[in-house]
């Protein structure tokens, strides 16, 4: 079975292993992501994936005020230690993660978290789109799925594409950030004002 660059991309996003060591991992697992992580992590190589399970006790709360003072976020940003929060490095993701939810306005946290009642009215409003464009009744339910994944990423913070870098989502930098610093980092919540 052949594998994808997209497979490649989805590992390396969900563990932190570099592309080569997903590659193998992919081909040696016949194109099986589950097998493929159990491969990683016996290699030693899933250390965002192995992080993620610990919790995050300490952490900082960062904030950013936009220069008109109508704009402020607060951003809580949730590490292991608190040594790792007082970390520069550290401090620096999170007034960036704050920067990026004054940008991007996401209204929840991950893509899970879309009130069921905000995707049923827009499924209405997607129905009569394909209604007016003439798309067969028989692939709406498969063009819906993708109109509510791509939704639902647009609306959350962790699948939006970082405002100072658009090649990586949110998550992809926590990610990052993980196995640049040693420790599980999580986004707990934030808040966005406005006037």
């Amino acid at each position: 079975m052949t594998v994808t660059v997209e497979q490649i991309k989805q590992l390396r996003t969900s563990t932190g292993a570099s592309m080569m060591a997903c590659k193998k991992a992919l081909e040696e697992a016949d194109s099986d992501t589950d097998k493929a992580i159990d491969i990683l992590r016996k290699n030693g190589e899933a250390k965002a994936a192995k992080r993620a399970e610990r919790a995050t006790g300490q952490g900082v709360i960062s904030s950013y005020i936009h220069s008109n003072n109508k704009l402020g976020v607060l951003v809580h940003l949730g590490c292991e230690t608190d040594f790792v929060a007082k970390n520069d490095d550290f401090q620096a993701l999170a007034k960036d993660i704050a920067m990026h939810i004054a940008a991007s306005a996401p209204l929840y946290l991950s893509p899970d978290e879309v009130s069921a009642d905000l995707i049923e009215k827009e499924k209405e409003i997607w129905k009569e789109q394909l209604k007016n464009e003439g798309k067969p009744e028989n692939i709406w339910d498969k063009i819906m799925e993708g109109k509510e994944r791509k939704f639902r990423e647009e609306l959350a913070l962790l699948t939006q594409p970082f405002v100072k870098n658009p090649d990586l989502t949110v998550e992809d930098l926590l990610k990052e950030a993980i196995n640049k610093i040693g420790e599980n980092i999580k986004l707990e919540k934030f808040v966005r004002y406005s006037i």
